[in-house]
């Protein structure tokens, strides 16, 4: 059992990193600000810090710098955000352990702070040994979905998943790349090792090159080294400078010969994927990407499919993305509704996987009495739903989710447009065979003259 001493100033995340801390059989303190967390490590002396970024009071940087000054045994883990990992790297500077970076899995934050505290029992001399856990097994290696897109992918990560080949996933953004990546690393034999991912977009090249390579000083990990025994996601790879692709494909050249070798060094013992949102092979027929990084590093390459494309995992990827959420906060499960959950397999998704997530999401803040409505959902996806009329064997396009007045008002203007065209823009006509005052109609339309619009058109 470790001490660990959590900060941020997100109750909720504080929350649930303690609970997962704890879950570990660790002792843990949490603390919302970093004035509290100075205290906390001059009274408590904890093994392991986990530290958010951006805290209310201070910059999280100025509490590992405070730690490293009082307190230099302490392992430390860093939590941020993508827009802030440029500031993550710079805390790998001063000496922490590892980054995480939102939103994170709770396997990868267990599996995080189980090899911090082995690293600081090690450097007591306690070994590995000393150390005990009760770490929960990371997430199963089966993606989650039924078209035949997505059982083609399960089949071939079944494959490839004890290669040590690269993979290349191309796909849109949010199309679920990274959980195709985390798939194949939970399938392998490396699914006890670490699972790291970097956004070559996040980092001006100064930074990516010494997360990737080294910083002159030496004195913070690779994130190969911090992968090693695991997996290496580089997302975006098509964004990295050419001076950088031409590292990256002589260090991928290294580990694949030292590997036939046999004498590849535990640090570089890592599989590299890679992904991107565009097909790289356009990039290399531009001129901007390496064709032999590009013939390197898509040893096997994998298309993952965008959300539109795949109907039939959208529901299941709802009711996931809502079981997640309510683990997380400790709440019942929300039911959707068959309207809402129409209107979720009838839009489009241009922004994939993510965005419904972020759809989900949203309908827990808004849910009542445990069913997810369409007017839970958000308004762009809340717009419309076919039904068929028995009767006169048409089909109606009804705006589900929106406001009843809304609804009978858009209705009632178009109603009133056909009827102005078949009387050939007669106001008078139309407004004698609908039984309303030619004010009326014009108080309805909105408008002070129709007839030049219907009859141009």
């Amino acid at each position: 059992m470790a001490k660990i001493l959590v900060i941020d100033d997100e109750a909720p995340i504080l929350n649930l990193i303690g609970k997962s801390c704890r879950m570990q059989g660790h002792q843990v303190k949490e603390v919302l600000t970093g004035r509290d967390a100075m205290i906390a490590l001059d009274s408590d002396k904890p093994d392991l810090m986990i530290v958010d970024l951006k805290l209310g009071d201070m910059d999280g940087l100025d509490v590992i710098r405070y730690g490293n000054e009082h307190h230099p045994s302490v392992q430390v883990i860093m939590v941020t955000g993508n827009a802030t990992i440029e500031s993550a790297v710079e805390a790998m500077r001063l000496g922490a352990f590892d980054y995480l970076t939102k939103p994170f899995e709770l396997a990868d934050l267990q599996k995080t702070v189980e090899l911090a505290v082995q690293s600081r029992r090690a450097a007591d001399g306690a070994g590995i040994e000393g150390f005990q856990t009760s770490v929960i097994a990371q997430p199963s290696a089966a993606m989650i979905g039924e078209s035949p897109k997505i059982r083609e992918i399960q089949k071939i990560i079944e494959k490839i998943a004890d290669s040590d080949s690269p993979v290349l996933l191309e796909g849109e953004f949010g199309s679920g790349k990274r959980m195709v990546a985390r798939s194949l690393h939970n399938a392998s034999r490396r699914s006890a090792g670490p699972f790291k991912v970097l956004q070559c977009s996040a980092l001006p090249e100064d930074l990516l090159e010494a997360e990737l390579f080294g910083s002159q000083n030496g004195k913070a990990e690779t994130l190969f080294a911090r992968a090693a025994g695991g997996t290496v996601l580089l997302e975006e790879i098509q964004i990295l400078p050419m001076r950088l692709q031409s590292k990256l494909e002589s260090f991928i050249e290294e580990i694949s010969a030292r590997r036939s070798s046999g004498d590849l060094p535990a640090k570089m013992d890592v599989r590299v994927l890679a992904s991107s949102a565009k097909p790289l092979q356009d990039y290399v027929n531009a001129g901007t990407f390496r064709e032999d990084l590009f013939y390197k590093i898509s040893v096997i390459p994998i298309e993952v499919p965008p959300l539109r494309s795949r109907v039939e995992d959208i529901a299941l990827l709802a009711e996931h993305f809502l079981a997640r959420h309510a683990e997380q906060t400790g709440t019942p499960v929300p039911e959707i509704d068959k309207y809402a959950k129409r209107l979720l397999e009838t839009y489009n998704w241009p922004g994939n996987v993510g965005e419904l997530q972020n759809a989900m999401e949203r309908a827990c803040a808004f849910a009542e009495g445990g069913r997810i409505r369409p007017i839970d959902l958000p308004p762009k996806v809340a717009q419309k739903v076919e039904i068929t009329d028995e009767d006169e064997k048409t089909t109606h396009h009804l705006p589900i989710g929106a406001g009843l007045s809304d609804f009978v008002r858009k209705q009632e203007k178009l109603f009133i447009r056909e009827t102005l065209k078949y009387n050939g823009g007669s106001r008078e006509k139309t407004a004698s065979m609908l039984g309303v005052s030619i004010a009326t109609l014009y108080r309805k339309m909105g408008l002070k003259l129709e007839k030049d619009k219907m009859m141009s058109n």
